[in-house]
């Protein structure tokens, strides 16, 4: 009872108690997981620029809306080629000496989620009008728009980067200015990509669910839903429509690329991607990116040849297969 009765004696146990207690469930399990696990062999290491944007990511609340973590249930395969890892997040150290590391992983989905976001969306002028208002390309939208990273100047200069905003939302013949932190940001989010697995890894399964799909045919696969690849990769550029957006992405209705005869530009812009009209954004390179198969580009092509009051042939996964073989030759 005398350490109850000397205050020093009580206050001396209880630091020694509350320091051990911490060391044992703080401090061992941190340095065995740091042990234990480490980013993956073909994890990128952030660039400067992608630091600070990280930075930037974090400070404006970003991880309130997105998460950064795909679970092994199949509804989250949308956001990424498989699911997440320990790996995955063994590189994402303390934001400073004086700030804890960042919840990156987060908690919700108002948003969508950002694991890999870089792959399924690099485009610089889509991020950058998406940042400035993400109602001009998601219309239903329910992201806040981010205007102080952007300046509005009639005169811009020649190291300005200029966002192709519609002339709607600008005022007069004024240009909308990228700032440094919205291009900071910028490179984090085109950071945002899955470290491809070891060879001799193999990846966690999705967990399906168990419904029974009948094929059209004895034996064979249902063909790839073209209207479902279109708004899953197409259509935050290119619009339900077809329209496009006047001054920031070409319309796909009564398109020549699309309605002609020239298969091989169509597949290769599908494939690699498009800069070519300086009045729009550049496309970047879809198809590669998201690895797509010829049964998937031609699904695509066949949707946009028939939507939106267009008339173009329709065309076979054999026709489209031969196209990206000689694409792939070409590829230096």
């Amino acid at each position: 009872m005398s350490m109850l009765d000397n205050h020093k004696i009580l206050f001396s146990n209880a630091a020694l108690f509350f320091v051990g207690l911490t060391i044992m469930v703080a401090i061992i399990p941190a340095i065995s997981n740091q042990k234990n696990n480490r980013p993956l062999p073909g994890a990128p290491t952030l660039s400067r620029e992608a630091r600070i944007g990280k930075g930037i990511y974090i400070s404006n609340g970003c991880v309130a809306c997105h998460t950064q973590q795909v679970r092994n249930i199949d509804m989250d395969r949308v956001w990424g080629e498989r699911p997440g890892l320990a790996a995955d997040y063994a590189a994402n150290t303390r934001t400073d000496f004086w700030r804890n590391t960042a919840t990156l992983m987060g908690t919700e989905r108002t948003g969508p989620d950002l694991t890999n976001v870089g792959v399924r969306q690099p485009g610089k002028d889509w991020n950058l009008v998406h940042l400035f208002n993400p109602r001009i390309v998601v219309k239903e939208s329910v992201m806040p728009a981010y205007p102080w990273l952007f300046e509005r100047k009639k005169d811009p200069g020649k190291s300005d980067v200029i966002v192709n905003v519609p002339a709607a939302y600008r005022n007069g013949d004024e240009k909308i200015v990228a700032t440094k932190d919205a291009l900071y940001l910028l490179a984090y989010l085109q950071s945002l990509k899955q470290a491809p697995l070891p060879e001799t890894t193999t990846a966690p399964e999705f967990l399906y669910k168990k419904e029974k799909k009948e094929s059209s045919g004895k034996g064979a696969a249902a063909a790839p839903d073209g209207k479902a690849l279109y708004a899953a990769n197409c259509q935050t550029c290119h619009q339900e429509n077809g329209e496009g957006l006047p001054g920031a992405f070409p319309p796909l209705k009564g398109s020549p690329v699309v309605t002609g005869a020239d298969l091989d530009k169509y597949v290769d812009i599908i494939m690699n991607g498009y800069d070519a009209r300086a009045e729009y954004g550049v496309m970047p390179p879809v198809g590669t990116n998201m690895n797509f198969t010829e049964n998937e580009v031609a699904a695509i092509i066949n949707h946009e040849r028939t939507s939106w009051g267009n008339e173009g042939k329709k065309v076979t996964p054999e026709e489209v297969k031969k196209i990206i073989d000689l694409l792939k030759l070409k590829t230096p």
